[in-house]
């Protein structure tokens, strides 16, 4: 039999002794499990980074696998803790949006508002009430024993984009910034192509105007023009990513060198970028 698989996705970072808590409490609570660490370098309390970072590592995982996300992890009357179960795989976090953009395509197949916070003292809800939820589910336990049933998640703000009525623009915003500087704007392929009919985008970002997008970060650069008039590295760009987002880039960016999308676009998170057609 497998051994049970538990991701952690955190904003603990790597100095403070919190990962290497949760850690040590899941492997004191289980014989065998396999932790894998999906990032612990999301940004304090960012919600709609970590739903990104979620939602573009679970699917590498075997079905069955479960995912603690412990950011924005506080019980409140807010911000109550829930298990879910989606597209074969569990997730343990605090019902405050971040599985959000997962259910917009894929819908649950279970929801429980986590009730076992009466037998345990916590101020630390990731190492005490998510280890034991997510230790429950890895011997078979089910969400039923540790909550109740709720029949919808919490909506997160913000990560659509907003076609005008005319249908020939598209306004986004920056919900990601990668460690290359490249910038992520919440406008997927799929609705990018509903609205654009064929039609030639222009993407308007500051002074710039991009109007190709490309499937790979090399595809903007023509190999044909021997390398020493090559124009390659800072070449600002726009890809679809790897999730179907579009990401706005330059060729192999480097922040503290060439400079990188964010900073040669002037893009932080929620800024807005506009595709006209």
């Amino acid at each position: 039999m497998a051994l049970p698989i538990i991701t952690l996705t955190t904003d603990f970072g790597e100095k403070d002794p919190y990962v290497g808590a949760v850690k040590g409490a899941m492997y004191s609570a289980l014989d065998n499990v396999r932790i894998v660490d999906i990032s612990h370098g999301i940004s304090p309390f960012h919600i709609v980074e970590a739903a990104y970072v979620i939602q573009n590592a679970y699917r590498s995982f075997p079905k069955g696998s479960i995912h603690i996300i412990g950011v924005d992890g506080e019980l409140t009357p807010e911000n109550r803790h829930i298990g879910v179960k989606l597209d074969g795989h569990y997730f343990i976090c605090a019902n405050n949006g971040i599985l959000a953009l997962l259910s917009s395509s894929i819908k649950p197949e279970k929801i429980v508002e986590i009730n076992i916070h009466g037998h345990m003292e916590s101020n630390f809800p990731v190492l005490d009430v998510f280890v034991a939820a997510a230790c429950h589910i890895a011997r078979g336990g089910t969400l039923d024993v540790i909550g109740k049933s709720i029949s919808a998640l919490k909506e997160l703000k913000g990560i659509q984009p907003v076609v005008n009525l005319e249908r020939n623009q598209i306004i986004g915003t920056v919900i990601y910034i990668d460690n290359y500087g490249n910038v992520v704007i919440n406008i997927q392929r799929q609705l990018f192509q509903e609205v654009a009919k064929g039609r030639q985008p222009v993407i308007a970002v500051r002074k710039f105007r991009i109007k190709n997008i490309y499937e790979r970060y090399s595809d903007a650069i023509n190999f044909d023009v021997p390398k020493d008039r090559r124009e390659e590295a800072g070449k600002e760009l726009a890809i679809w990513n790897s999730s179907g987002f579009l990401e706005l880039a330059i060729y192999k960016s480097n922040p503290t060198s060439v400079g990188s999308a964010s900073s040669l676009f002037g893009l932080e998170y929620r800024d807005s970028i506009t595709v006209s057609f």
